[in-house]
């Protein structure tokens, strides 16, 4: 069984550590920090320990789980490591650093991948004597219990490296999927105007619990955007759409909003701070509905347009396959279905139509039409 590498025991790092421990391989956990070494060891046995109570694990797998990771601050200790996936902090010139150093230690035939959920792979790889042997392997969090993994290979990658990485993680029970190096990957440049038009309607005078009352009643969303966004953190999400507009050059479609940034301004971070769009615990706040059915299924219609159109675009521009792209957003987020098969029920020409109405409306750029939709509208097309 091949051995693993994890840079960093934060949440994610420790998430993987426990995937990759799940299946049988042994792991090596490198943090230079020893305290959070063992704060992370303990959790994991916290963790371990629960699955136990609930019989989901014996006694026995869960001590031999434990016993497959070893804990260092060394980096020599990843020697004979065939995959190595960094999960540290999210800023492009600390993780060159960090690739930098593995190549110093690894072997030439190991893996070196990296969890970033938004940043260039490319880029990344760049800082490598061996660019070829570098990829992206994004998990979602928590990474035990979330199924969807991208894969995600960077202009370098050799092809035969992009698919056992991909193997390897199948065989783990995730549910892969395969991504152009592009801002924000699939979710996380898809799932923007879930928040983003959420946010733009109550700048226009909607009360956010109206707004994810409409998501959870009439779109079926287990969470509504605003619910979400504080459970995310204003810090954490307000960062990744910020990111995600910032590599797109300044699209419209990602603009950040001023309502979000004066949260994160006040540290008004969501549920982490006991206060967002929310004050905490919930049961503290008013969610009168005022707006009428009407009301609410336009609300809904109107976002899941703009998610439809995302989805669009980014199989228009070659980001993945219309099935990477619906799986990615049922398993990634949760979405009731896949974003691309909800247009085909509701009608192509119907999205088009809704889009050029929003756009007569404002006329920004934010509601242009993606060209796909368009020509699928006059060719009398749907996406399956």
């Amino acid at each position: 069984m091949i051995e693993i590498g994890i840079i960093g025991c934060g949440t994610m790092g420790a998430g993987i550590a426990q995937i990759a421990a799940q299946n049988g391989h042994p792991v090596i956990v490198v943090d230079l920090e020893a305290a959070a070494l063992e704060k992370a060891r303990t959790q994991l046995s916290i963790s371990m320990q629960k699955l136990v109570d609930k019989h989901k694990l014996s006694a026995e797998d869960a001590a031999q789980i434990q016993a497959r990771i070893h804990w260092t601050t060394n980096y020599e200790d990843l020697t004979n490591a065939s995959l190595v996936i960094e999960a540290i902090v999210e800023n492009l010139e600390v993780k060159k650093k960090v690739f930098v150093q593995l190549e110093k230690v690894c072997s030439t035939d190991c893996v070196l991948a990296s969890n970033t959920s938004s940043l260039s792979i490319t880029s990344i790889a760049a800082a490598c004597l061996h660019p070829d042997r570098v990829i992206g392997i994004h998990f979602f969090n928590p990474a035990p219990l979330m199924e969807l993994v991208e894969i995600i290979p960077a202009l370098q990658t050799a092809p035969s490296y992009t698919a056992s990485a991909r193997k390897l993680i199948d065989q783990w029970k995730k549910k892969t999927v395969l991504v152009k190096d592009t801002p924000g990957f699939i979710v996380n440049r898809v799932a923007r105007p879930y928040y983003s038009e959420a946010l733009r309607i109550h700048e226009e005078g909607v009360p956010i619990q109206d707004i994810d009352f409409a998501m959870k009643e009439y779109g079926g969303f287990r969470m509504g955007p605003f619910e979400l966004m504080d459970l995310i953190g204003h810090d954490v999400n307000y960062t990744v759409t910020e990111t995600v507009w910032k590599s797109f050059y300044f699209d419209p479609r990602y603009t950040p909003s001023f309502v979000q940034k004066r949260l994160v301004e006040a540290s008004w971070l969501g549920r982490k701070s006991n206060k967002g769009f929310y004050i905490y615990p919930q049961e503290a706040n008013s969610l009168v509905i005022s707006s009428s059915a009407e009301v609410l299924k336009s609300i809904c219609d109107r976002i899941v347009i703009m998610l439809i159109n995302e989805a669009a675009h980014a199989l228009f521009m070659g980001t993945a396959s219309k099935e990477d792209l619906d799986l990615a957003m049922t398993k990634g987020v949760n979405y009731p279905k896949g974003l691309l098969q909800w247009a085909d029920e509701k009608g192509i020409q119907v999205c088009v139509n809704a889009l050029d109405a929003l756009y007569a409306i404002y006329h920004e750029d934010r509601y242009r039409c993606s060209p796909l939709l368009r020509q699928m509208a006059q060719n009398n097309q749907n996406f399956y």
